[in-house]
């Protein structure tokens, strides 16, 4: 009778444990300051105690989402990070994308797994060409949006003139929930209209400090604290009251309306406000598409997806990591869960989560979070694991690459290594392998160029391969399917020289340019090309 009465019991701490969990990515052109506004979202949660800013990356601290040394050297995030920080009694997990706009197809795989996004928006620039790619990416999910206008310490765009920025740019509906005061060197503050009330911090302070909070515009405080500028909120707030769309829930959660939060996160204005605000309004885990059905996370039995792999992130162990969102049910260390795609039982033997830069051992998850598995070449991005069910989570694409360079090896005897290294590193999806079916090269490809140099200096970092890339006479790559096997031998005898596999052993075309794809596409209408091909 007691295991009866212990199942309402698990469901109603599976519901809680959802309701307090938020997952969500920061999103940003490069250099708008999403990864200054990730350490102080860190900071506000306790994570970290002290921030070391963007201003220190020259000196030897650098932020605690950027690790690997060519992110240093350049003061730009390639790599997504995670972490996970409390704040308010939330379990907050915090991904981190890759700011430079070369490695989008990361950016997109981690979009995959969040339920909400922050979007950073400079407030000098307003809205630039890599929001509005990550904006269609979320635009396709219908991910809900929080808006950050960010560097309001500078002088910049009018706060109206930037809303009118956002909603023609990128087609949305803007509600603020903060307002500035002042600009630049006049910039005092936000005032949260979300609570209405004025928070005055210490500005630049890298810890966190005691805030004076007033309540009352009104308040004869606020005069003092502001001088002439007090009047000037008051007028702008009595014009908002008119102007500005009012915030409605349901709007921002089908994605059709973001909440805006004016600060500087240099300067710690308007972070808490934002963290504030976040924890209330932002989706708890919502339910995920699988092949066969949708799946919610209140379920009981455990189910998740890969959704990234990060090789050497301990280059000292050589491990690779796979990140998997959890999306029903309770996982457990030590648990057996089934690897769908090998049709195997594998033990979750040592699991780790992250905590901001540390690393511990994840004894138990809830839907939301996200978990480390150690990986022996074994899982790929896209893989699902289950307790029962054979689940198959969809919508983790591969995007053809526009850019190629062939690896010349410049040590011949490390032959090996450099395969291990470029299938390794490959694993993770930011750039691919091709393999020519005519020769034995090693040709990458990528969605940006500076993929190619990340490649060549973590080839010589972790593997230990001196290698350079050169040119190659390829503009885009189509893989390629035929429903008839007779059609398709005939295909790849005849056109050999443009034919190679991927790292996955799919069958890929690599032409030139647009003219040769549209000239071979003609005569072989039985052969489909794609551009994306769904991981499996």
């Amino acid at each position: 009778m007691a295991a009866h009465s212990d199942v309402p019991h698990q469901k109603s701490s599976l519901r809680k444990e959802i309701e307090r969990r938020r997952t969500f990515a920061i999103i940003s052109h490069p250099d708008a300051g999403k990864t200054t506004l990730t350490e102080k979202l860190l900071l506000f949660g306790g994570a970290i105690n002290l921030a070391g800013a963007v201003k220190a990356r020259k000196a030897s601290r650098h932020a605690t989402s950027d690790w690997m040394s060519i992110e240093q050297e350049r003061g730009i995030s390639v790599t997504s990070s995670v972490m996970k920080f409390e704040y308010r009694d939330y379990e907050i997990n915090l991904l981190d994308t890759p700011g430079h706009e070369d490695f989008s197809e990361d950016t997109y795989r981690v979009l995959t797994a969040v339920d909400s996004v922050i979007m950073v928006i400079d407030s000098v620039k307003g809205v630039e060409t890599q929001t509005r790619k990550l904006m269609e990416v979320c635009r396709m999910r219908n991910t809900p949006i929080i808006t950050f206008i960010n560097k309001l310490d500078r002088e910049g765009m009018a706060p109206l003139d930037i809303l009118g920025d956002i909603e023609e740019k990128l087609q949305v509906e803007c509600a603020p929930l903060s307002w500035p005061i002042g600009m630049g060197k006049l910039f005092r503050g936000t005032y949260n209209l979300y609570r209405k009330e004025l928070n005055l911090f210490t500005p630049g302070s890298d810890r966190v400090e005691d805030v004076r909070t007033i309540r009352d515009v009104n308040d004869p405080a606020l005069d003092k604290a502001l001088g002439r500028q007090a009047e000037e909120l008051r007028d702008d707030l009595a014009l908002l009251e008119g102007a500005a769309n009012p915030f409605e829930l349901e709007h921002y959660l089908r994605a059709n309306q973001t909440p805006v939060f004016f600060g500087s996160a240099v300067n710690n204005f308007g972070v808490r406000e934002l963290l504030d605000a976040f924890v209330e309004i932002a989706p708890a885990p919502r339910p995920r598409e699988a092949v066969s059905r949708t799946v919610a996370p209140e379920e009981e039995a455990f189910s998740g997806f890969v959704f990234k792999i990060q090789a050497n992130m301990d280059p000292s162990h050589r491990d690779r990591l796979a990140f998997l969102r959890v999306c029903s049910g309770k996982f457990e260390r030590g648990m057996k869960m089934r690897h769908h795609r090998i049709g195997k039982d594998v033990t979750a033997a040592n699991p780790v989560i992250f905590m901001a830069q540390e690393r511990a051992l994840a004894e138990e998850a809830w839907p939301g979070d996200i978990v480390g598995l150690y990986n022996h070449g074994t899982i790929k991005i896209g893989d699902t694991f289950s307790e029962k069910e054979p689940l198959k989570f969809t919508g983790i694409p591969s995007f053809a690459p526009e850019h190629f360079r062939r690896v010349r090896l410049q040590t011949p005897l490390k032959a090996k290594q450099l395969q291990k290294g470029l299938l390794q590193l490959t694993e993770e999806g930011a750039v691919q392998l091709f393999r020519p079916l005519a020769r034995n090269d090693y040709i990458l490809g990528a969605v940006g160029v500076l993929q190619f140099d990340v490649t060549i200096a973590r080839l010589k970092a972790e593997y230990g391969v001196e290698a350079d890339y050169e040119p190659v006479n390829f503009g885009l790559a189509r893989w390629v399917t035929c429903d008839d096997p007779k059609r398709l031998a005939e295909f790849q005898k005849v056109n050999q020289n443009q034919l190679a596999l991927d790292g996955e052993g799919n069958l890929a075309f690599l032409a030139e340019g647009e003219w040769l794809l549209k000239y071979v596409g003609e005569k072989w209408p039985e052969i489909v090309f794609h551009t994306t091909r769904e991981l499996r």
